[in-house]
């Protein structure tokens, strides 16, 4: 997979492919798992050491092919016994090599971790097949809701998402968006360091949106940009709960090795 410019990329074209799959039927499977919900929210608030999320993500529009495309619930495994509190797993197809399946296999070989949906969403279709296959929280990403993107609002999804048993991830880049998502005591909230927009990390975002404001009761999850110790601890220091890592880990020879060298930062 090629690589995207990033002057030329749009969040727009990241929901353009959500309804492409969906159109394509990505997101018709049958009731796999009926489970009860394991809280994303509770594994965060009992971690001894760094809450790490581990995302299963073979490709991005940024970085290309990230790793070969095998043994999802086999590395989903070693991200668990190796520290990680929590699997985010990639379903959307066209731009990342996701798949719910990667999903199902992986709720199947660990059925007492929590399992993050992650996903560019739209539609509560996506939100029910996030269900079907065992997923216990979903991603909503409020500027798609902002820029009246989706299907309906974000407040229609999250309700669906809750009604369907299953924690939300609110996900915010600007303070604005921050500020607002705060202000609805959203209980989990996902700052993103990379702008969906122009595809540009800078991990100081999640630093300087704490500084603007009280998170209050909210867990804060940083994602985008971690690659290190330091990393953790400087996300920590800036008033971050969790920590949401993919390519970094994804891109190393040795997943565990990485995993506890992030877990033990704290």
């Amino acid at each position: 997979m090629a690589k995207f410019a990033t002057n030329n990329f749009s969040l727009k074209r990241l929901v353009d492919n959500s309804y492409k799959a969906i159109d394509q039927g990505v997101y018709e499977t049958k009731q796999l798992f009926t489970h009860d919900t394991i809280s994303l929210r509770e594994a965060i608030t009992l971690c001894a050491h760094a809450p790490l999320v581990t995302e299963i993500k073979f490709s991005s529009p940024s970085q290309g092919k990230i790793r070969s495309k095998t043994a999802p619930a086999k590395i989903a495994k070693t991200m668990i016994d190796s520290g990680a509190i929590g699997i985010s797993v990639l379903t959307q197809p066209l731009l990342f090599d996701g798949s719910i399946e990667y999903l199902a296999t992986i709720r199947k070989a660990l059925p007492r971790i929590p399992v993050l949906m992650k996903d560019v969403t739209v539609s509560t279709l996506q939100i029910d097949a996030g269900k079907k296959v065992g997923a216990d929280c979903v991603l909503l990403i409020k500027s798609i809701f902002d820029k009246n993107l989706a299907e309906d609002g974000m407040e229609k999804l999250l309700q669906h998402a809750k009604n369907r048993g299953l924690e939300v991830l609110v996900e915010v880049h600007s303070e604005q968006e921050f500020g607002e998502v705060l202000k609805a005591k959203h209980d989990l909230v996902g700052i993103n360091n990379r702008n969906l927009d122009n595809l540009q990390v800078d991990i100081a975002n999640t630093e300087k949106l704490l500084k603007r404001y009280n998170k209050g009761k909210s867990i804060i999850i940083s994602e985008s940009g971690i690659s290190g110790p330091k990393d953790i601890q400087y996300l920590k220091s800036a008033g971050a709960d969790a920590f949401l890592v993919g390519t970094s880990i994804m891109q190393t020879p040795d997943i565990g090795a990485k995993i506890s060298e992030l877990y033990y930062a704290l």
